[in-house]
C-alpha cells in the first residue's frame, strides 16, 4: 500500500485552453495504403480533425478499437479523418505486404501510414498498441488516449472542436483522402479457420467476407456458402457473422461457431443451413462484467476458436486473454482458465495467464492451446493446470528448431493434434508449418513458404492448411522427415526507457473526458496492477492497488527488464437530472522496456486518457 494521500484527480480544460502542441510530421518507410497512391501529409490534413491510431495488426485491442472507431468514421465523415500508423512489433508485421494484407483483412476504411522503424512512434512519444491521438484542425495535438474505450470521449472532443472551429473558420468539411482498393474475385478472402465435416466435405470460415463456406472434400469446389456476407449479427437461414473465426463440431452433429467481432458463439445445422447464437449478447465483455452464468445473457470478447473437450465446449477468449466454457446442456459459460493479465504464466487454471489464445485441438486428456502473443504452444490438463511447451513470453520469438525450451515460434494462430501424439502448428508469422513431439520434446518444421497458415485440419495422410494470406486451402502429404530450417531469433525491437537506480515514480494519466466524472458508487473506480519481467527487477511496488500512481523501487543489481503495467479507470456521465448515467469503462497494458543508469529520470509517465504534463 501506498502512504501518500490520494492525488488530485484532474478534470479537462475548457476548449479554449486545452494545451497545444505542433504535432510531428507523419513518416513511414513503408509509404500510404487506401490513398490511391498519394502521399500525404499534416498540410494534407489541415482543416480536419485527425485522429491517429497507433497499431499493429497481431494486438487483439488493436482490432477492438478498429470496431470502436467505425461509428466515428462515418458520422463524422466530412469533418475527422482516422490515420492508421501501422507499427510493427513482430518482424514479419513490418513487411508491407503484410501490412496492405491487414489493412483488407481488417475492412481499415481510412487511409494507413506503413511506419516499420516506428519513426512516428517515437515522434509522438507513444508507448503501447493501441494509441489514439487527436491532431485539430490548425495541427496541434490535443488529446492522447491508450487503450480501448475511448470512442465517446473521442465523439465528445470532436464535437467540441467542430464547433470550435467551425467559430473561427478553420474547420474544412468535404471528403477525406480515403480511397478504397480493388476488389479482388477469389472464392476466400483472407479465411481463418476450418474443419472436417462427417460427410468428408471442409467447412471454412471465410473471415473478410462474413461468411461460412463449405467445400468438397476436394477443397477447390464450392458446395454452398452460409451467411449473406454483409457484417451482421442475424439469424436464420439468411444469416450474418461479422469476421467469423473459429469452427467446432459438436456432439448432436451441429457446428458451433466463434463470431469474432459480434463477440458471440452461433450454432449452424449442417441440414438446414440455419444459424443461432447460443452465447453472447453481442457486446464486448469488460472488466467487472458477470463472468458466469446463461450463456445468452454474459457478455463475450473476441472468441477467436472453440474445440470441444471434456465435455464441453471451450473458448480461446483471445480478447481477455482466457480460455471459457460453454455447456450447450445447461446453457451456461464461464471464465475457466486465466487472469484477464497478458503474459505467459503456468499452475492452476485461474491464476494462469495468456496472452491472445487463438487456436485450440483436444486431444485425449490435453487441450492444445495456440497462444499468440507469447509466440508460445501451451496445454491445460485434466486436473486443471496449465502447461507450456515453447515459449517463454511476450518479447522473445523467431523460427529455432530443436529442444522446446530453446526453440521459438513467431505468433501461432493454430494447433492440430496428429496421430502419433504430437501437435501441428500453424506458426502464422513464420509462414510454416512446425511440429511439438511431447514424447521427445523436440520442435521440428514440416512445410514452410505457407503464407500466414491459420489453421490446418488432417484428412487421412494429409493435412489440409488454411492459407489465409492466400485465401486458399492448400494439401500437404504428412511428411516423414523435417525440413531443415536456419535459426533465427528475435527480440520485440522498442527502445529501452533509462531509469535511474533506486526509487521510480509511476503515474498513470487519466483525465476524464468532458461532461463525465470518476465513478465512485460502488467502491474506487480506477485499479492499477504493475509486476516486471524478471520479477527480480522490483524490489517493491509490484501488485494491485486503486490508486494510479505507485512508488516502484527498483532493486540492486538488475540493469534491465520490462515493467508490466494494467490500468483501468471508470467514468460515468456528470448529469444529476439523469438517474442512471451511461458510464465507461478505459483500460491498457504497457510493457515498457527499462534500463537502469545512473542519471535516467525518477519518474515514468504513463497516458490513459488526457496529456501527460509531469
Amino acid at each position: 500500500m501506498n502512504d501518500a494521500a490520494p492525488a488530485p484527480v484532474p478534470t479537462p480544460a475548457p476548449a479554449s485552453r486545452r494545451a497545444r502542441v505542433r504535432a510531428p510530421e507523419l513518416v513511414g518507410k513503408g509509404g500510404w495504403l487506401n490513398t490511391g497512391g498519394k502521399e500525404l501529409t499534416l498540410a494534407d490534413l489541415r482543416g480536419k480533425i485527425a485522429v491517429l491510431d497507433f497499431w499493429t495488426f497481431c494486438c487483439i485491442n488493436c482490432l477492438h478499437v478498429l470496431d470502436e472507431l467505425r461509428e466515428l468514421e462515418e458520422k463524422h465523415r466530412d469533418t475527422v479523418v482516422i490515420v492508421g500508423v501501422h507499427s510493427p512489433k513482430f518482424v514479419h508485421e513490418a513487411e508491407h505486404q503484410a501490412v496492405v494484407d491487414a489493412v483488407e483483412r481488417y475492412g481499415v476504411e481510412h487511409p494507413v501510414l506503413d511506419d516499420p522503424e516506428l519513426a512516428t512512434w517515437k515522434q509522438y512519444a507513444v508507448r503501447a498498441w493501441p494509441t489514439l491521438v487527436v491532431i485539430d484542425p490548425e495541427g496541434y495535438v490535443v488529446a492522447q488516449h491508450a487503450g480501448e474505450g475511448h470512442a465517446h470521449a473521442i465523439e465528445a472532443l470532436v464535437g467540441e472542436l467542430e464547433a470550435e472551429h467551425e467559430a473561427k473558420g478553420t474547420l474544412r468539411r468535404g471528403d477525406g483522402p480515403y480511397v478504397p482498393p480493388e476488389p479482388q474475385a477469389t472464392d476466400l478472402r483472407f479465411p481463418g479457420k476450418a474443419l472436417l465435416l462427417p460427410s468428408g466435405n471442409l467447412l471454412v470460415s471465410d473471415t473478410t467476407r462474413h461468411q461460412l463456406v463449405e467445400f468438397a472434400a476436394d477443397g477447390e469446389t464450392v458446395v454452398r456458402r452460409i451467411g449473406t456476407g454483409a457484417r451482421g449479427l442475424v439469424d436464420g437461414v439468411r444469416p450474418q457473422f461479422s469476421e467469423p473465426q473459429g469452427l467446432a463440431l459438436l456432439p448432436d452433429g451441429a457446428v458451433v461457431v466463434a463470431d469474432t467481432v459480434n463477440h458471440a458463439l452461433r450454432r449452424l445445422d449442417l441440414a438446414t443451413g440455419e444459424v443461432t447464437t447460443v452465447a453472447g449478447t453481442g457486446r464486448q465483455w469488460w472488466q467487472g462484467s458477470p463472468v458466469s452464468g446463461p450463456a445468452r445473457e454474459v457478455d463475450l470478447s473476441s472468441p477467436w476458436d472453440v474445440a470441444w473437450f471434456d465435455g464441453r465446449v471451450w473458448i480461446a477468449m483471445a480478447g481477455v486473454h482466457q480460455l471459457w466454457t460453454y455447456d450447450p446442456r445447461a446453457g451456461v459459460v464461464e471464465a475457466a482458465a486465466g487472469t484477464t493479465n497478458e503474459g505467459l504464466v503456468d499452475g492452476p487454471a485461474a491464476e494462469a495467464w495468456f496472452a491472445q489464445p487463438s487456436g485450440l485441438a483436444a486431444a485425449g486428456d490435453r487441450l492444445w492451446i495456440a497462444d499468440s502473443e507469447t509466440s508460445a504452444v501451451r496445454w491445460l490438463d485434466l486436473d486443471g493446470v496449465v502447461h507450456t511447451a515453447v515459449g517463454t513470453g511476450l518479447f522473445d520469438f523467431g523460427h529455432r528448431d530443436g529442444a522446446a525450451e530453446q526453440a521459438l515460434l513467431q505468433h501461432p494462430l493454430g494447433v492440430t493434434a496428429l496421430p502419433d501424439g504430437s501437435v501441428a502448428v500453424c506458426d502464422t508469422y513464420n509462414h510454416a508449418l512446425r511440429r511439438y513431439d511431447p514424447a521427445s520434446g523436440e520442435v521440428t518444421t514440416l512445410a514452410t513458404d505457407l503464407r500466414e497458415p491459420s489453421d490446418a485440419v488432417l484428412v487421412g495422410d494429409h493435412v489440409v492448411v488454411v492459407e489465409s494470406a492466400r485465401h486458399r486451402l492448400t494439401r500437404l502429404r504428412l511428411p516423414e522427415s523435417a525440413v531443415r530450417v536456419e535459426s533465427v531469433a528475435h527480440r520485440t525491437q522498442r527502445a529501452a526507457t533509462e531509469v535511474a537506480p533506486g526509487g521510480l515514480r509511476l503515474d498513470v494519466v487519466f483525465q476524464a473526458p468532458a461532461g463525465q466524472k470518476l465513478d465512485e458508487r460502488y467502491g474506487p473506480s480506477t485499479r492499477l496492477l504493475v509486476s516486471s519481467t524478471p520479477p527480480e527487477l522490483l524490489a517493491s511496488g509490484a501488485g494491485t492497488g486503486t490508486d494510479l500512481f505507485r512508488d516502484l523501487v527498483l532493486a540492486d543489481g538488475v540493469t534491465e527488464g520490462v515493467l508490466h503495467v494494467s490500468a483501468m479507470a471508470a467514468s460515468c456521465d456528470d448529469d444529476p437530472s439523469v438517474e442512471y448515467p451511461a458510464c465507461h469503462v478505459h483500460q491498457q497494458d504497457w510493457g515498457v522496456p527499462v534500463s537502469v543508469v545512473a542519471g535516467g529520470t525518477g519518474r515514468l509517465g504513463l497516458v490513459l486518457a488526457g496529456m501527460d504534463e509531469g
